[in-house]
């Protein structure tokens, strides 16, 4: 393989209202990922998930699509926030290999974490309260087991509460709460032994420097697909985040 590289994405947010974004992740899959050594969506890839039995079209649009890759090229996922009750069955039709909500990976030589990203936002109590809420098992598996009608009408209530959860902070002048606690990152880092990480959630592309213990590290944070597609692509010799602009967007 020429330049040998590994592809990471989060926040993609698919629905059935954004078909431009469908067909955007659809293009990558078959153009930049197929090139790829491996590509890792670091969650959010649905705007909502409400179970592997949803009979939306889309998910086996993507389904399809994402095990023609796997084929050829090994595909991992880490649940975000809108998808946490993804489950094997759509992970098998789809070809992933499901990962834990942090896990370490070596690219090549360098010890990287990789993770969704809303763990580290710990100024905003409301949204852990509820994160450790909806991460119990039992919880999960309790929802599953409602009707899909239900789950729906859950899932928009959610959305609701979310988007009026952001304007709050927003008219209140204090967008941070919603991001990383830049204590934080350096915490979890040193508790795992990297240097680098990894992560999506908050929607704002960017590298951090930083130290941990003394010395210089990194942070990557990936962007959302609402009006380009964006993806951080790592091979021995470069990190770099690449951004296209959404067609007819």
């Amino acid at each position: 393989m020429q330049n040998p590289h590994t592809l990471f994405i989060a926040d993609l947010h698919l629905s059935a209202d954004r078909p431009d974004i469908t067909a955007a992740f659809l293009r990558f899959l078959q153009q930049q990922a197929v090139k790829a050594e491996a590509l890792y969506i670091l969650g959010d890839l649905f705007e909502v998930w409400i179970g592997d039995d949803n009979p939306e079209p889309l998910l086996d649009t993507v389904a399809v699509t994402l095990a023609a890759l796997s084929a050829k090229v090994p595909v991992y996922f880490i649940h975000g926030n809108r998808d946490f009750v993804l489950r094997q069955g759509y992970a098998d039709r789809a070809g992933m290999q499901l990962l834990p909500q942090q896990q370490v990976i070596d690219l090549y030589g360098t010890p990287t974490l990789i993770m969704h990203g809303d763990s580290l936002c710990t100024l905003d109590i409301a949204y852990q309260k509820f994160r450790k809420w909806w991460n119990q098992p039992w919880w999960q598996w309790l929802l599953l087991k409602t009707p899909i009608a239900f789950r729906q009408r859950l899932a928009a209530k959610a959305r609701r509460k979310s988007a009026e959860h952001k304007k709050h902070y927003s008219q209140q002048n204090q967008p941070q709460i919603m991001d990383v606690t830049p204590t934080e990152v350096p915490k979890v880092m040193a508790e795992y032994g990297v240097a680098r990480l990894i992560h999506g959630h908050t929607h704002r592309p960017a590298v951090h420097q930083l130290e941990v213990n003394g010395k210089p590290a990194a942070r990557y944070v990936l962007g959302d697909w609402y009006s380009q597609s964006s993806y951080l692509t790592v091979s021995a010799n470069s990190w770099d985040l690449v951004f296209t602009p959404l067609t007819g967007h």
